[in-house]
């Protein structure tokens, strides 16, 4: 019984194996707003559905991390659907509080620019398959606002 049970998996897990999965690609961070209390950073992300039907997207989980300090992280859920055979592009706004901020802003060095690294997890609900989660990363450099860009 138990090698019919190790036959059924195999199989299954071959199957599933073949089946194709939405693709995704994170552009770099740029700054959206600065403000009193912080700023906002975003991050976009380009996803490409290859089914002929909408996939609900449960979650975006992600972290950004600068000089190897944790900067932010949260959850997006329910933000939306994938539109069928087709790129939909989602936002990712990332809050930074003012005081994480001077400190970051502290390290930018005389180049005027921080080292970061994005880390999203994209959760979709795939027809058979269940949950699925596409993991990103992508590491580049912010160029920070100078005083003339902000007024």
């Amino acid at each position: 019984m138990a090698q019919l049970m190790d036959k059924a998996k195999g199989f299954v897990a071959e199957k599933i194996s073949g089946v194709q999965k939405p693709e995704a690609d994170l552009s770099d961070l740029s700054v959206q707003h600065v403000g009193r209390d912080g700023a906002t950073l975003s991050g976009r992300l380009d996803v490409r559905n290859p089914y002929s039907h909408t996939i609900p997207i449960c979650e975006i989980s992600y972290s950004l991390k600068s000089a190897g300090r944790d900067v932010a992280s949260g959850t997006m859920p329910d933000p939306g659907s994938l539109v069928a055979s087709d790129t939909t592009s989602l936002d990712i706004p990332v809050k930074v509080p003012y005081d994480f901020l001077m400190s970051l802003v502290k390290d930018a060095g005389k180049d005027w620019d921080l080292d970061y690294e994005m880390r999203v997890g994209l959760t979709v609900d795939l027809p058979i398959v269940g949950n699925f989660t596409l993991p990103l990363t992508k590491a580049g450099e912010l160029k920070l606002p100078t005083l003339s860009d902000l007024f």
